[in-house]
């Protein structure tokens, strides 16, 4: 039986670079199999997810002999992290290492949105030449909402001042002597949807900002305004903002996460005839870059977390 399962897809170089000594069931498909992947833990040590692979008490119940639960990305919204601390299990998050990704993926939607040519190309090869209500405005003096004001955000707003954008965030957890607000200047929820022309989301799903962005709180965004939610779905009320870009109060929206996941046809229907909307399959913390840094950071995370097991190391440490 193996020590280590990897239910979803991860760098193989990093594999067999820090963890080929070990008995290893990589299978990125493993994910949709679930009573497989039960079927497996049972001398299973470390357990290498990403966010579709439900980590909860029953699943946790098989495994044990599980010391470790590798996460390739920050999210730990499928993951039981009380269950797992009182298990003795580690959970370990690859925090920082797709920050770089999600910043490019915000920056490059709001881009994309404020110009809306360039989502019309259909028009200008049929002849149309839409040049006047194709103008679109600049980021560069636009004013960039953050809600959640963690490492990713912190990166989008270093990469989006460098475009000449003003900053603000919102974060009522982040002290306010904090380092982190040379880079933006601290806002409540209210007065940010109120002045910025791009919002972007930057939260953990909680039962705290579960539908925070709700129709009412929709509608209180600068008319425009763009919408950009690469955090996690359930945030974002989506059937508030297909409303809100119908009405065109919104200027265009990007959803990289859904509410339910992976979003099948009949619940993409309700997104069908807006073309100001960019929708991605929860993708904009991957991409080759970050999936070699991501796996490498885990890999050795988990190698090390052996190690440690191995020598009598402390059990059950909180992801920080």
């Amino acid at each position: 039986m193996p020590e280590i399962i990897i239910s979803e897809f991860m760098d193989e170089a990093a594999i067999a670079e820090h963890l080929g000594d070990r008995n290893v069931v990589y299978d990125p498909k493993l994910v949709e199999r679930r009573q497989d992947l039960v079927g497996l833990l049972a001398d299973c040590r470390a357990l290498v997810v990403r966010n579709r692979t439900i980590v909860d008490d029953a699943l946790l119940a098989e495994a044990p002999r599980l010391h470790t639960v590798g996460r390739l990305g920050v999210g730990l919204d499928n993951i039981d992290v009380d269950s797992c601390h009182e298990r003795g299990i580690e959970v370990i998050p690859a925090t920082g290492a797709n920050d770089a990704a999600v910043a490019e993926y915000v920056i490059a939607a709001a881009l994309v949105l404020r110009r809306p040519a360039f989502l019309h190309s259909a028009a200008t090869l049929s002849g149309q030449w839409p040049r006047p209500q194709m103008i679109g405005a600049e980021c560069g003096g636009a004013t960039l909402g953050l809600l959640g004001f963690g490492s990713t955000a912190r990166e989008t707003a270093r990469r989006s001042a460098a475009l000449g954008m003003r900053i603000l965030a919102f974060d009522p957890y982040l002290p306010a002597d904090a380092a982190a607000w040379q880079l933006a200047e601290a806002a409540d929820l209210e007065a940010l949807l109120a002045e910025a022309d791009i919002v972007s989301v930057h939260l953990p799903l909680t039962d705290e900002t579960r539908d925070l962005l709700d129709a009412s709180r929709i509608r209180r965004m600068r008319a425009g305004a763009v919408l950009v939610n690469a955090a996690r779905g359930g945030i974002v009320d989506e059937s508030a903002v297909v409303e809100s870009l119908r009405s065109g109060h919104l200027g265009g929206a990007a959803l990289d996460v859904f509410a339910d996941e992976p979003l099948d046809a009949a619940g993409g229907r309700v997104f069908e005839g807006l073309d100001n909307l960019l929708l991605t399959p929860h993708i904009a913390g991957v991409t080759a870059e970050s999936n070699v840094r991501v796996s490498r950071l885990i890999a050795q995370h988990v190698a090390e977390r052996f190690r440690e097991m191995e020598n009598g190391g402390d059990r059950g440490r909180r992801p920080s």
